[in-house]
């Protein structure tokens, strides 16, 4: 009994430490630029204060990365391999977390205008990043001639097939 109580205090006890999540750390200790594990990304400063923030949508790599304190929303979307074609930069969302009463507010952001607008992209209050912040990249297959083709041609050969099996009865 007091060898089963002492072994599961070794199993169960350090599984219950390495479940706690921290989203704001010193450095990191994996040291290394873009280091992917399944969706996690380590892109953090080994010499600055750094934040656990998340990437969802139409990007090339979303997922969850580690970046320093100081990063941006166009630092995130450059980590996160940039948009893809099928984005729509003018509709994007980022989810916060109100630290006062813990709920969650989404603020719209037209990333289209910070590009191509000066005054705004110099205020720059909305692009700062909070620990535990997610970026919502929205967008939307678009369908070329092939995808058309290729619709319409599965269409026509289940045609044929129908009338196939009724000619033969």
């Amino acid at each position: 009994m007091k060898k089963t109580l002492i072994l599961s205090f070794f199993i169960i006890f350090p599984i219950f430490i390495s479940a706690q999540t921290n989203d704001l750390q010193l450095g990191s200790g994996m040291n290394k630029l873009g280091i992917q594990q399944g969706g996690f990304f380590d892109c953090s400063d080994p010499s600055s204060l750094n934040i656990k923030v998340s990437v969802w949508g139409y990007v090339r790599y979303p997922g969850r990365y580690i970046i320093p304190v100081y990063s941006k929303v166009n630092d995130l979307l450059s980590y996160a391999g940039g948009p893809t074609e099928d984005a729509r930069l003018e509709d994007m969302r980022i989810v916060k977390t109100d630290s006062i009463n813990s709920k969650q507010i989404i603020y719209n952001l037209n990333f289209k205008d910070y590009l191509m607008d000066p005054k705004i992209s110099s205020d720059s209050s909305m692009q700062t990043l909070k620990a535990g912040d997610v970026l919502l990249v929205s967008g939307y297959p678009r369908f070329y001639l092939r995808d058309y083709i290729g619709t319409i041609l599965s269409v026509i050969s289940v045609l044929i097939s129908f009338t196939i099996l009724v000619r033969q009865k």
